[in-house]
């Protein structure tokens, strides 16, 4: 399979999911094509002006921009990849996201808005053939703006083409980069998310909470979407439960708030997914080119700050504190599942012939903690070498990704920790799993084997959390809505 791009609004979250998650490649629409053709041309015109000044073409890059070329100097200028921005190292980023950058690369393209030459474009997506793509790192980036992470991804596709003015600034400026970071995030929030609703309803089912604590009637006395469809998403997992007596009085906080944190969670990943379709689809090149006019006939070129998106690391921050806020829940469930006092279940921490499970809760503490130093909110960087240059604020946008991105893992580590408690509960109490929990039951009594105090539980809950990761990741399912089943989570 292959997505088409005719024009900006073609690049979706929808087609990261292809391109990026799944390995389809990219072709360029011959009316894209066309499209920048026709700007190229007239970009050419517009820097027959021997006036004109234009950042990075008529003048030289940074704190070089009050530095004239000569129209002698600017070919030689054009054909020097940016080889010293490529200055970073460490971590580098999932090639899914590495394709996600280069695919939200073409957006300054295929409308004309960098005055790119077409076969640079053309050249960019065929990056996503499936061949190799270089390394990029998640550290040390920073950057005004994505120069340095891009510089990494283009440089030796910059050596390998002729390049004419603006090409090679085209490849390295604007805000791709956080455009595939945003949306790489949304798309595993979707998923991990639904994950995290399975979990915990597992959870609260083995509890045995009042089912009115999901009651429908709360959709509406909350007003707000995103709770209803949390307290939805629970009430299909859990049914009418196991149809037997319920609790009969309510259940501890972290239950009852269940679907409230959930429903922030949801929202945080509505936002994610707004500001990745905003972001996918955005022109962010400086210099950007806008076609002619009445004024402008051969169109213009002005600086702007489009490179700096500052809409995603405010989405990126709300996600990882959505993922601290389950963390935390995921370790109350678990501790209140193993007091007798308040579970009403007897003791589940040491039952006979099987595996001790005290020790989990105070595990699901350690991610908890670590999950807390992700969650400071990410501002605007210092000034960056004391302010050098044009460049005195970075951007953090890397940083951000970097911190959701490991706020997910541990989050995945805290479910996988509170599913052998829940499980342990539905055993000692005979009641059933609820149908639309099933495929996860049957992963968990596959991956921990609760029989005897011989087994370690860290490496065999570190399995699960892996296959919970697995499933979020995986390129076969299209969203994040889908019940985990047998199929899905490969059981």
């Amino acid at each position: 399979m292959t997505v088409t791009i005719a024009r900006r609004s073609d690049i979706t979250l929808e087609a990261v999911h292809r391109v990026a998650w799944q390995g389809e490649a990219v072709e360029l629409a011959p009316e894209a094509v066309a499209t920048m053709q026709a700007a190229r041309a007239r970009f050419d015109k517009l820097i027959d002006d021997p006036d004109i000044i234009i950042y990075g073409v008529t003048t030289g890059y940074g704190q070089h921009a009050k530095v004239r070329l000569k129209p002698e100097e600017r070919k030689s200028h054009a054909r020097r990849p940016s080889v010293a921005a490529a200055a970073s190292w460490g971590d580098p980023l999932p090639e899914r996201v590495i394709r996600a950058i280069v695919l939200a690369r073409l957006a300054n393209f295929v409308e004309g808005n960098a005055a790119v030459s077409p076969h640079v474009a053309q050249a960019v997506a065929q990056m996503l053939d499936g061949r190799k793509l270089p390394e990029v790192p998640a550290r040390g980036q920073g950057g005004a703006g994505e120069i340095l992470s891009l510089s990494h991804l283009f440089v030796e596709l910059a050596r390998s083409l002729e390049l004419h003015e603006k090409d090679n600034l085209s490849l390295v400026n604007g805000s791709p980069s956080a455009s595939g970071l945003i949306a790489d995030a949304a798309l595993a929030a979707r998923r991990r998310i639904d994950v995290a609703a399975e979990v915990l309803a597992f959870s609260a089912e083995a509890f045995n909470v009042p089912l009115a604590h999901f009651s429908p009637w709360l959709d509406r006395l909350w007003n707000n979407e995103a709770d209803a469809w949390a307290l939805k998403r629970l009430r299909r997992l859990i049914g009418n439960g196991h149809g037997g007596a319920r609790r009969p009085y309510q259940a501890p906080v972290s239950f009852r708030i269940l679907p409230r944190i959930l429903g922030q969670a949801r929202r945080a990943t509505l936002m994610a997914e707004e500001v990745a379709t905003e972001s996918l689809a955005a022109a962010s090149d400086n210099p950007v080119v806008v076609p002619p006019d009445d004024e402008h006939p051969s169109g213009q070129a002005f600086s702007t700050g489009g490179y700096h998106n500052a809409q995603a690391p405010m989405a990126m921050d709300a996600l990882t504190a959505a993922y601290a806020n389950l963390c935390i829940l995921a370790e109350r469930h678990a501790a209140k599942l193993l007091d007798p006092a308040v579970s009403l279940l007897g003791n589940l921490g040491d039952g006979s012939g099987r595996s001790y499970l005290g020790c989990l809760p105070m595990a699901i503490t350690g991610y908890e903690e670590e999950m807390r130093t992700l969650c400071q909110a990410t501002l605007l960087p210092g000034s960056e070498s004391g302010g050098f240059g044009q460049n005195d604020v970075a951007s953090p946008v890397f940083l951000s990704w970097s911190k959701q991105e490991r706020a997910g893992t541990l989050l995945e580590s805290a479910l996988a920790a509170l599913c052998p408690v829940a499980a342990r509960a539905y055993a000692v109490s005979e009641r059933p799993v609820p149908d639309a929990l099933k495929g996860l039951s049957h992963l968990i009594a596959e991956t921990v084997q609760d029989v005897d105090g011989s087994a370690t539980l860290g490496p065999q809950t570190g399995e699960l959390a892996m296959r919970l990761r697995q499933h979020i990741y995986s390129s076969d399912l299209s969203d994040g809505s889908l019940e985990m089943s047998t199929a899905g989570l490969g059981v």
